[in-house]
């Protein structure tokens, strides 16, 4: 059964408390909307906070996301887009 699409997945909530424990963000792990987008609007995230989230989630999850790969504007589209990335590629 898919969860509806503002609900997060128990990996989204795992994702979610990952990135706010990271970036000592004061938003709750829960609210984060899984579609919004994480750059700009949404949770208003910067190249310098997703280079720290791309360090955590590769001690994390051992998934290795570079700075010149050309998808990441799509694999940090939303909470959604970047959680589908690293379940298809996670080694932990």
């Amino acid at each position: 059964m898919t969860p509806p699409s503002n609900a997060l997945t128990d990996e989204e909530l795992e994702l979610a408390q990952l990135i706010v424990a990271t970036l000592n963000l004061e938003t709750q792990a829960a609210e984060i909307e899984p579609l919004a987008p994480l750059f700009g609007e949404g949770l208003g995230l910067d190249s310098i906070d997703i280079l720290e989230i791309a360090l955590a989630i590769s001690k994390a999850y051992g998934v290795k996301l570079r700075s010149d790969d050309e998808q990441n504007r799509k694999i940090f589209d939303s909470l959604r887009s970047l959680n589908q990335h690293i379940q298809q590629h996670r080694v932990k």
